[in-house]
């Protein structure tokens, strides 16, 4: 992203594409070329193996909000931080940048009621197809 991408977002708001806590937009002005290639690879997830390693994110889980988004946040979308945050989940391979605010929180509870190693490791499976051959991610 460009240095200043916090700083321009404030101005990108009402463009957002998707209704909810969380900022979407196809066409980020923000993203460079380099980094529309790293998002698009889902590469730019690695660094999250640190957390992972650190014991402050699990492998499977929903995805960590930013603190802005969770300020936004109902009761009900708190939901799904009542487990630990992981680099993928059931909402990272089933359509990320396609689904809506709401579908990302109905997944992400769908995967919190449903836990286990055999779901994680098809998540994780999901997750490195995804990772070899790009979808939309943006």
């Amino acid at each position: 992203m460009v240095s200043n991408a916090e700083e321009l977002l404030e101005k990108l708001l009402v463009q957002n594409e998707v209704k909810g806590a969380m900022f979407k937009m196809k066409e980020d002005p923000r993203i460079t070329k380099v980094g529309k290639f790293i998002r698009k690879t889902s590469i730019d997830e690695l660094p999250q193996l640190w957390n992972v390693i650190r014991g402050e994110m699990s492998l499977v889980g929903p995805r960590p909000p930013l603190p802005r988004e969770v300020e936004l946040y109902s009761n009900y979308d708190k939901l799904r931080l009542k487990v630990s945050p992981g680099c993928t989940g059931l909402w990272q391979v089933s359509g990320r940048s396609n689904l809506s605010f709401d579908e990302m929180i109905e997944l992400d509870l769908e995967y919190i009621e449903s836990r286990g190693l055999w779901l994680d490791v098809k998540l994780i499976l999901r997750t490195i197809k995804i990772m070899i051959f790009p979808n939309s991610a943006y």
